[in-house]
């Protein structure tokens, strides 16, 4: 089994499940980091207000203690007045009473010095009577404990006295800072920040996924469409969305790249036609030569009906060589390591041994330096004769070949004195099977791959092959990129 099908079984296929996924567990990440940032603030502010409402139950108990007045045993906070060299509490209240500090005050007893201690902690004994469900017990715990100290000899006369503590004696009050405060609120927002993060990450799941799925509707019927476009039937296009995003963008895409698959089949089934075509004529010709030389043996020329055959066969061969050259062509087979080719030593050989016709017409080669290119020989050769058997059909006297080196680039023309070729045509020669001369004879008039199998050999060499505009004749220009020999670097 395959280690990845496990996670393949768990893992959600849908576009619309891994984006609502996706944007949960995002929202999820945050909602922790931010309830985890709220519930300790929360408990800070709530613990400062637990204090701060202690220090205010203190003044107000040293308030009672400096007029004589005994504290209210009923009491909200938990606090106790103790004295030095007393073993019962002065006063009490606020819970304390389960402690029974009226035997043994609960709290420590001041020093003899006093000392500012405005906040310290104490851990308070257990609890007789501690009851475990009752969250507000301080009993057996280490709380915080706000303290005010006061001195007896400074109060009013008789104000020791009424306390039932001696003159020389110090008082220290104790107020409990109660946890239970801030733990409760803590507690509260908890929950509500736990139920508030469980819906919002439901309320995010549901509208990513409603989201998502109503985005993704034009890329299902995008899809239905696409389905739908067949080889027979190419001309099926998506409808585009007029709302200007991506999905927009796709259907455009979607629609040239159909345009440009329905263009390639509609020029294969017109390559197809036109080759079927081309075949057709030969083939014609030579069984109709046969089955008449056949018919009539005795009245038959055969070696006329045998120069006949062989020139129609010559034909088909050169051809079919075409053919499949443009076949391979369009394949874009890699070339053999390329070489570096000399074109101008390549026009001089050609310029030499080219089979000129009948009629008298002048081949001239004009070039000066070495002119290289990374390429192909055979297939370099094979451009640059289509040129010239083109020119040599169409050229009235004077055909001239030039090669130049410019920048980083070499240069090739192929010029002739014919009729020229019309603005309007000059790049429909290049297609396939054209013929500008439609009346003029396919014995003399060649297949009409020509050009267009030089312009592919140009292409595939990184280069370009136009018909540049001259006042007579025809001028084709090769552009290739030059190779620097280490003598001209």
């Amino acid at each position: 089994m395959n280690a990845t099908e496990p996670r393949r079984r768990w893992w959600p296929r849908s576009v619309r499940a891994v984006a609502a996924l996706a944007a949960t567990s995002t929202a999820a990440v945050i909602l922790l980091t931010i309830g985890w940032w709220v519930h300790h603030d929360v408990y800070r502010q709530s613990t400062q207000i637990a204090e701060d409402q202690a220090k205010e139950q203190l003044w107000s108990l040293c308030a009672k203690l400096e007029q004589g007045d005994l504290p209210d045993s009923l009491s909200t906070v938990p606090y106790e007045v103790v004295a030095t060299n007393r073993r019962a509490a002065v006063a009490y209240g606020g819970g304390m009473d389960d402690f029974d500090p009226g035997t043994h005050h609960v709290m420590p007893a001041p020093p003899e010095v006093i000392r500012a201690e405005p906040i310290t902690t104490v851990r308070l004994p257990a609890n007789p009577n501690y009851d475990p469900s009752d969250k507000s017990s301080v009993a057996g715990g280490t709380n915080t404990v706000v303290t005010a100290d006061i001195q007896a000899d400074r109060l009013d006369n008789g104000q020791a006295a009424a306390l039932g503590v001696a003159a020389d004696t110090n008082l220290r009050v104790y107020v409990v800072v109660l946890p239970h405060t801030a733990d409760a609120i803590t507690d509260n927002i908890d929950r509500l920040l736990l139920w508030a993060g469980l819906i919002s990450l439901v309320l995010i799941a549901a509208v990513t996924y409603s989201a998502v799925r109503i985005a993704l509707r034009p890329v299902e019927t995008i899809r239905a469409l696409t389905a739908s476009v067949t080889a027979n039937d190419p001309r099926e296009r998506v409808t585009v969305p007029t709302t200007g995003h991506e999905i927009t963008a796709l259907a455009t895409t979607i629609n040239t790249t159909l345009q440009r698959l329905d263009n390639a089949a509609a020029q294969q089934r017109r390559f197809v036609a036109d080759a079927a075509h081309e075949l057709r004529s030969p083939l014609t010709t030579l069984l109709a030569s046969l089955e008449v030389a056949l018919a009539y043996p005795e009245r038959t020329n055969w070696p006329a009906a045998a120069t006949t055959a062989a020139r129609q066969t010559r034909r088909l061969q050169t051809l079919a060589e075409d053919l499949l050259l443009l076949a391979r062509l369009d394949n874009r087979t890699p070339t053999a390591s390329p070489e570096t080719v000399d074109l101008t030593a390549l026009a001089s050989r050609l310029t030499k041994h080219y089979p000129l016709p009948e009629r008298p017409l002048t081949l001239t080669c004009d070039n000066t330096d070495p002119a290289h290119a990374h390429g192909n020989p055979g297939e370099y050769e094979r451009l640059l004769r289509n040129l010239l058997d083109n020119a040599a059909h169409h050229a009235a006297h004077q055909i001239q070949i030039t090669v130049r080196n410019q920048d980083d680039w070499v240069v090739l023309t192929v010029h002739d004195d014919g009729p020229g070729v019309p603005a309007e045509d000059a790049q429909r020669i290049f297609e396939r099977f054209v013929r500008l001369d439609d009346a003029r004879s396919r014995d003399h008039g060649g297949t009409g791959l020509g050009l267009a199998i030089a312009r592919d050999l140009a292409h595939r060499h990184q280069g370009t092959l136009i018909l540049t505009p001259q006042a007579l004749g025809a001028c084709f220009q090769l552009r290739l990129p030059r190779v620097r020999t280490a003598a001209e670097r």
